[in-house]
This record gives structure tokens, C-alpha cells and sequence, in this order.
């Protein structure tokens, strides 16, 4: 049985972190306070660290069951991909420190690793009583990105090899060693995505590589900082060099509240059609869990997938409208042209709560021809159908509204969104009994 991808990641993390620890026991640490320092600084940034609301370990979210093959992003806010940013930026800068105060530093591969992982441990003591611990995925990403780092600079820099750079020029080879292991970070999450979910890889890496401006490249920026300050006037640079970036991580928190308070608006006026008794409870959050996850598995991009998640919250809002309501909200059911006013219903009261333009425009062509709709259209209405048919088809349900789905693909539902249904739908089903994923809760 070939391992996946997620099971290598974490096996060759496990035996960097082995093989460090013996070397650094055999060795001994050198530079004691310039290694508690970082130590510190890594800790530090650990514990102010941002996280999202609690995720049990069957992948379902606080709160209320996920359907089926849904994902399992955070509900209420945007996912965070640079948690920690602090610790991140000292753990790269001690990668690449090689003078503390202007004299040489003799710490190797084996102590940056080490150091690195034990601070990152101990900052995540107090959130692991909280039910937010440290995570084997963002564990295994940061040693092997610091890891790689330390492998590339502090052997050469041991040797001589950069005696003879220059400042300009040695800044830059920081940054471009800092970049480098941007990269290679962005490969390794999008690999976890993949064997985790299902995603293709190339839409995944799409994501992180777009994920890298803004936080992660003040996170590069940073660390390089860092290192060339500590190198000039000792460890008194790392708090005056850490402000900046703990000001970054208030601003960027406070752009996740106002995120997550936009989503939760959003997902209380989906709530309307079920308050006024027009869908069943619950059928819109089931909708926009399972639609994301057929939009990932589809390959499209996270700020896609934001939309798609919203268009699928607010697909039944038109019901509000109607005088008589439909029986069970079943709207897959009805004639066409119905589906299509209910449709247009739906999209001028979208339209006027202020979400984005395609938002309504896909609430409001979920009822047309699938080869006339847009893809995020295609899936809501596939979805939609299938929850509302599963639902009323008692325990075989599921199974007797995929096949009512397969059979229609000759003219109402569009046969790649019913296939990519039953892929995550099959995928679901084979980690029933695993570990729900783990998306990583920040960047290295």
C-alpha cells in the first residue's frame, strides 16, 4: 500500500526532528543565550498565535453536523493561513543567524531544528487546554521548512563561504533563501490539501501561492531583518524588530473579525427561510458545506469558493417571496419555469442586501439549462437536489438521489459537478473512521 502524501510529509518531519535531537544531545548546544532567546521569540509568538473556533476530530464544525463529504473550513471566518506569524519569522531568522553581536555564532542544522520545535511545543501548551493545539501538518511543515533553511545557509556560512559578500548582496541571498523556503512551504501545504481532501494539487498550490504576498512576505521580510539586526547589535534587535510585525497580526486579526462577522450576516439571513418555515432546518448549511467541497474537488480557487459558499447559503432565499410555499422547500421539484422565478426572486433580494454581484448572479441562474450556467451555478443546483431528495428518500436516500442526479445529467444537472459529487460523497465514506483534516492553522 503506497503511504499518502501526508503520511510522507510527516514520517520525513519525525526523522529530521530525531535525528536533530540526537545531534544536538551528542554536541551539546552552543550559545546558550542567543538559543533561549529565539527560544523565547518562537515561544512567544506561539502563544499570541491566531486560531479558529474549535474543530472536533470527526471534521464536523462547532456546532452543528456536517453533511456527508463536506469540508471542513472554519464557519465562522476565513481560514488563517499565517497563524503565527512572529514565530515563524524568528524560527527562519535563526535558521539564518550567523554572528550574534558581531561574533561568529557556531549552532548548527541540528540545534535550529530543535530549538525551533521545542519553543514551537512549549508556546502551544496554554491553547492545547482550549482544544487548540499544535497540529501534526503545521508541525511537520515548520521543521522541514526551518530545516531546510538551516541546511542551506548554515553549512556554507560555517565554511567561509560568504565571508566575502558584501551587505547588499548578502541581504539578498537572505531573501532569497527566505523565498526559496516560501515556495517549498507552499508545495508542502498544497500537497497536505491534496491527500487530505482530494483537491488537485494545482488549484491548491494556486491558493497558497497567492496566500504568500501580504503576511507571508512580511513574515520573510522579517525574519531577514532579524538576522542582520542580531548580527549588528545583538539579541536587543529581536523585540525592537518584533513590534512591526505583532502590529501586522492585530491588523490582520481584526480583518479576520470583520471577515467572520460578514460570513456569520450571511449565513444568519440564509437562516430566514428556515425561521419562516419555507426549507428545513439546516438544508442551507448542508447545501454550502457539500458545494464547497465539490467546488475543491473541481479545482476551483479559494475566493471562488467564498462566493460559491455564499451563493449556496442564500439559494432558497427567494422562497420569502412566494405567497403559497413550496412543500418542504423542495424547489428541485417544480416546473422550470417556476424554479426560474423563484430563482430571479432570490437574486434581487440578494441583491439588495449589499453582497457581491456573483453572489446573485448565481443564486439567480441556478434554475437555467447547466450547459447555459456558470460552474458555481452548476453545482449549487446539483447539490441543492441532492440534499433535497436524499432527505426525503428515508435510509436509502442518498444513494437513490445520486442515481436520480446520474440519470438527469442528460438535461438538468451537468454530468462533471454530479460525478465530482460522487467522488467527495465515495471520499467521505472512506474517512468515516479517519482523523478530520487538519488544514494546517497557519503558514510554517
Amino acid at each position: 500500500m503506497t503511504p499518502r502524501p501526508h503520511t510522507l510529509v510527516h514520517v520525513c518531519a519525525a526523522v529530521l526532528a530525531a535525528g536533530c535531537l540526537g545531534a544536538a544531545l551528542w554536541h551539546g548546544v552552543a550559545e546558550r543565550g542567543v538559543a533561549l532567546a529565539f527560544g523565547v521569540l518562537v515561544a512567544v509568538g506561539e502563544l499570541t498565535r491566531h486560531h479558529g473556533p474549535r474543530r472536533p476530530r470527526d471534521g464536523r464544525q462547532p456546532g452543528e453536523g456536517a453533511p456527508p463529504g463536506a469540508g471542513t473550513q472554519p464557519r465562522d471566518g476565513p481560514r488563517v493561513r499565517q497563524a503565527a506569524p512572529l514565530a515563524a519569522a524568528g524560527s527562519l531568522a535563526y535558521a539564518l543567524l550567523g554572528e550574534a553581536g558581531g561574533r561568529p555564532s557556531h549552532h548548527g542544522v541540528a540545534q535550529v531544528v530543535v530549538v525551533v520545535l521545542a519553543a514551537s511545543l512549549c508556546g502551544s501548551v496554554p491553547h492545547v487546554g482550549r482544544g487548540h493545539g499544535p497540529t501534526r501538518d503545521r508541525l511537520a511543515r515548520r521543521t522541514l521548512t526551518v530545516g531546510f533553511v538551516a541546511v542551506c545557509f548554515q553549512p556554507l556560512y560555517g565554511s567561509g563561504t560568504f565571508d566575502d559578500w558584501g551587505g547588499p548582496a548578502y541581504a539578498l541571498l537572505l531573501l532569497a533563501l527566505l523565498s526559496l523556503s516560501a515556495l517549498c512551504d507552499a508545495v508542502l501545504a498544497a500537497a497536505l490539501a491534496h491527500s487530505r481532501t482530494g483537491r488537485p494539487f494545482p488549484p491548491a498550490l494556486r491558493d497558497e501561492l497567492r496566500a504568500l504576498p501580504g503576511i507571508g512576505a512580511a513574515v520573510v521580510a522579517t525574519g531577514a531583518v532579524m538576522a542582520l539586526g542580531v548580527a549588528a547589535v545583538g539579541l536587543w534587535a529581536l523585540p525592537l524588530l518584533s513590534v512591526p510585525l505583532l502590529l501586522a497580526q492585530l491588523s490582520y486579526r481584526r480583518y479576520a473579525a470583520v471577515r467572520a462577522t460578514y460570513r456569520q450576516t450571511i449565513a444568519s439571513l440564509a437562516r430566514a427561510t428556515e425561521i419562516a418555515g419555507c426549507t428545513p432546518a439546516g438544508h442551507a448549511r448542508r447545501v454550502a458545506d457539500l458545494s464547497r467541497s465539490v467546488g475543491r474537488d473541481l479545482g476551483l480557487t479559494e475566493p471562488d469558493l467564498v462566493v460559491l459558499e455564499y451563493a449556496a447559503l442564500m439559494h432558497d432565499i427567494g422562497q420569502l417571496s412566494l405567497v403559497d410555499p413550496v412543500p418542504a422547500g423542495a424547489t428541485a421539484v417544480l416546473p422550470a419555469p417556476e424554479q426560474r422565478r423563484i430563482a430571479l426572486l432570490g437574486g434581487a433580494v440578494v441583491r439588495q442586501t449589499g453582497v457581491d454581484p456573483r453572489v446573485a448572479g448565481i443564486v439567480e441562474r441556478q434554475a437555467e439549462p447547466h450547459q447555459e450556467q456558470p460552474l458555481a451555478a452548476r453545482i449549487v443546483r446539483v447539490v441543492n437536489a441532492y440534499d433535497e431528495k436524499s432527505r426525503a428518500g428515508g435510509p436509502d436516500g442518498p444513494l437513490t438521489a445520486l442515481e436520480e442526479l446520474r440519470l438527469g445529467t442528460a438535461g438538468e444537472y451537468a454530468p462533471q459537478v454530479v460525478e465530482s459529487l460522487a467522488r467527495v460523497l465515495s471520499r467521505a465514506g472512506a474517512r468515516e473512521h479517519a482523523d478530520g483534516y487538519d488544514d494546517g492553522g497557519g503558514r510554517w
